[in-house]
């Protein structure tokens, strides 16, 4: 079975609301398997400048798992702390098999 990815590029704007997300997502992301493989740190864009300060890739046992945890009640009101709190471009997608 093909594992699931999530690919995130953002930008914080309020790191005190960014900070109780995390915190708050940080259940949902257990109960689902994730993995994170790359969150902040060093990075040089390429070609087509995103303008974002922090890429997150986020390993999950499926597409499927990836997608529940995303529709998940848990993550989802975790996710109403990232709003204002900064810009996030978020996509699923399945790996290889």
């Amino acid at each position: 079975m093909a594992k699931g990815y999530w690919i995130a590029h953002v930008t914080v704007t309020d790191m005190e609301a960014w900070m109780r997300y995390v915190e708050g997502a940080r259940e949902a992301f257990a109960i689902h398997g994730a993995r994170f493989l790359a969150r902040g740190g060093a990075y040089e864009e390429l070609e087509t400048p995103m303008e974002r300060e922090r890429h997150v890739l986020i390993e999950f046992p499926s597409l499927a798992a990836a997608k529940d945890c995303y529709h998940s009640s848990g993550y989802q009101a975790a996710r109403l702390h990232r709003e204002g709190a900064g810009i996030a471009s978020i996509v699923i997608t399945e790996g290889l098999s």
